[in-house]
């Protein structure tokens, strides 16, 4: 009769064998969701934009297609759409005119096109989110670009503007000034990439921590990638997910092997066994 450390430990075992299954299994929709995903938007960016344009002029000719109004579905309940499908924010006249779903449209239009993008969060001093702009990598610079006004900043001279280009006054309110009925209350100064805020409890104040741990963890990676495609989330969470279940599964394995000393399946010895079994030549009793 086992012992109740041994059914403890069976329980353990057959659930994280259950839950690494169904991780794989997310794992294999989620790739194929991304795929799918990726075809969509490789084709629609071709259709708009040249792939042998200079990086500035392609996101030009994004901000082009965003302007000139083709023909474009009206949903009767905007709120009802999936803000993070890229085929939604594409073809929905409404979410295009928001500033939230029409950088996300464009970044994953930019991204198809072979472009560095990455979303620019513009706060409020009590950390509020009053805009959201885009920022590309044009040689060496993180420029801006408003998408939901289908603008690149620029100053005066018509060079195109970094963040820290217009944390200066005069030099915003001259960008600003170029684009018609432009609010000039969307300044630079304080700003983020990733909203920590909208976790619970003020995002478990996560960010001092790890502004300490990690200086330019924000930049460090494409985080926008992740917040703005749903099916790129679904796949990063269901890939570490795969991986947890599976680190877990070897720990429980190594513990019934040398502490608890009790049988258990081993499914790679199993499965070699079975398949040296199917190709081997069957031997022949005389």
């Amino acid at each position: 009769m086992p012992v109740p450390g041994h059914r403890i430990f069976r329980a353990a075992w057959w659930s994280s064998n259950l839950l690494l299954a169904v991780a794989l299994v997310s794992l294999i929709y989620s790739s194929a969701w991304e795929y799918s995903v990726r075809r969509y938007l490789d084709g629609f960016s071709d259709a708009i934009v040249p792939h042998s344009l200079p990086a500035e002029q392609k996101v030009e000719a994004i901000l082009n297609w965003m302007r000139i109004e083709p023909s474009r579905a009206i949903a009767a309940n905007p709120d009802a759409l999936a803000r993070r499908d890229p085929e939604m924010t594409l073809n929905y006249r409404q979410l295009l005119n928001v500033c939230g779903t029409a950088t996300n449209a464009f970044l994953n239009l930019a991204r198809s096109s072979d472009l560095q993008v990455r979303r620019l969060l513009l706060l409020t001093p009590d950390r509020t989110t009053k805009h959201v702009v885009a920022e590309v990598l044009i040689g060496d610079r993180w420029i801006v670009v408003d998408p939901a006004y289908r603008a690149i900043l620029r100053d005066a001279q018509g060079r195109s503007l970094t963040r820290k280009d217009l944390q200066n006054p005069a030099v915003f309110a001259e960008a600003a000034g170029a684009i018609p009925n432009y609010p000039h209350e969307y300044t630079f100064e304080h700003f983020a990439h990733v909203r920590l805020a909208r976790l619970p409890l003020d995002g478990f104040h996560l960010r001092p921590l790890l502004d300490a741990v990690y200086p330019g963890w924000e930049e460090a990676v494409d985080w926008s990638l992740m917040l703005e495609r749903e099916s790129f989330l679904y796949l990063v969470l269901s890939a570490a997910g795969a991986l947890f279940f599976l680190m877990l599964r070897a720990t429980l394995a190594w513990y019934a092997d040398r502490r608890l000393r009790i049988p258990r399946f081993q499914l790679r010895k199993n499965a070699l066994r079975a398949g040296s079994a199917f190709v081997s030549t069957p031997e022949i009793k005389e």
